[in-house]
């Protein structure tokens, strides 16, 4: 019985990789937006919680029938007398009631281990539920309820249609248990949280004037950007406007943000803003950071990307090596930052740019702290 409980578990660990990579991007994002930044504490939670939930289902789902044209259920699919177990464990057992040293046959006996794991299934969901999720006992009780209930209507439909039958039985007994289970995790929630930090607390002391924006941050933003601002190059190109990719470049990196106070859509998503000196950024600022950046370096990649039938074989050769050199450049640059952590790149340092987190919503409010916390950058 322990192998087929352990061939799920190690489905789940082997899939949790793929998993945890599908759910970082809009973890990452939610934690920019809702806190400001990434709270270690925080994210050992949810993805230890995504690491259950993963291990729960695939318990319930595996083993999977042989094919999708499998048999109905001999016995029917659905049993829905409350208390059933009772009578499966009585049938069942060699306990003699009589006897006590035949009480711990029960740990060896199917029918019992069934009911104690249906309990055990639901146990760390109550418990994260009440902890990290700060809900009440009546919406545990419910949410223990609608898990176990996605569980069973899971089976009975055979994975919503993908095998012609159910191939386990929807039992009553399995939602009382499992709900019973989530009440468990949900009692036994106030022990965990005097052993670890309280989720309602991690805030409580953080600066986020003085966290430093990090790489990851500013790539999502990146990310997000790449993909709006191929629209506007493509609408460029369609309106026949000359060097669209340099135009459109112009617009959504430098004209944009000198509108905005330092934000693109990527970086509004994230809470970054690019500022000079702790000040408002300036156009000047924007045209030397992104003119370097993008004209010149992202800009030479295109134009050897590009068509260039009417060059010279000679200066294509040039602008190869050129081009080869710089990216080369770049990427020592980049890789000896990334790792040595220091926080400005070359074209930053040239424009005297630098991210900040947007904490606040008002453009006035965050002035105020960004002009705040540079004036004690001068103090030091």
């Amino acid at each position: 019985m322990l192998h087929s409980y352990l061939f799920p578990i190690s489905y789940a660990f082997m899939s949790f990789p793929v998993a945890a990579l599908l759910f970082t991007l809009p973890f990452l994002i939610f934690q920019y937006r809702k806190y400001g930044y990434v709270n270690k504490v925080r994210a050992f939670v949810l993805y230890l919680f995504l690491l259950y939930l993963m291990n729960a289902f695939f318990l319930v789902i595996l083993p999977l029938p042989a094919s999708r044209h499998n048999a109905a259920l001999f016995s029917g699919a659905m049993q829905l007398l409350p208390l059933n177990f009772i009578h499966d464990i009585l049938k069942e057992t060699s306990v003699v009631g009589s006897d006590p040293s035949t009480y711990l046959h029960l740990l060896k006996e199917r029918a019992f281990l069934q009911v104690v794991f249906n309990i055990v299934l639901t146990v760390p969901f109550g418990m994260v539920l009440r902890y990290y999720f700060r809900t009440g006992w009546i919406r545990s009780i419910l949410y223990s309820f609608l898990l176990s209930l996605f569980f069973e209507v899971t089976q009975l439909t055979g994975i919503y249609g993908l095998y012609d039958h159910a191939y386990r039985v929807f039992d009553v007994d399995d939602l009382i248990m499992n709900t019973l289970g989530g009440i468990c995790g949900y009692l036994a929630a106030e022990w965990l949280s005097g052993l670890l930090p309280r989720i309602e607390k991690l805030d409580d002391h953080v600066d986020l004037t003085a966290k430093r924006v990090t790489y990851t941050r500013r790539a999502i933003a990146f990310m997000i950007d790449s993909v709006i601002w191929p629209i506007l190059m493509a609408i460029c190109f369609l309106l026949h406007i000359p060097a669209s990719f340099w135009v459109a470049t112009g617009i959504y990196f430098i004209l944009i943000p000198w509108f905005t106070n330092g934000l693109t859509p990527g970086k509004w998503l994230v809470r970054i803003r690019l500022t000079k000196m702790g000040e408002r950024i300036t156009l000047a600022a924007l045209v030397k950071r992104y003119g370097l950046l993008y004209w010149v370096f992202f800009g030479l990649n295109r134009l050897l990307a590009g068509s260039l039938d009417n060059v010279p074989d000679f200066a294509r050769l040039f602008l190869g090596i050129v081009v080869f050199v710089m990216n080369a450049w770049f990427f020592i640059h980049l890789v000896i930052h990334v790792f040595k952590k220091k926080p400005t790149l070359f074209y930053e340092n040239i424009s005297k740019t630098r991210h900040v987190i947007l904490w606040d919503s008002t453009p006035e409010q965050n002035e105020e702290t960004e002009t705040h916390s540079s004036e004690k950058g001068r103090l030091r």
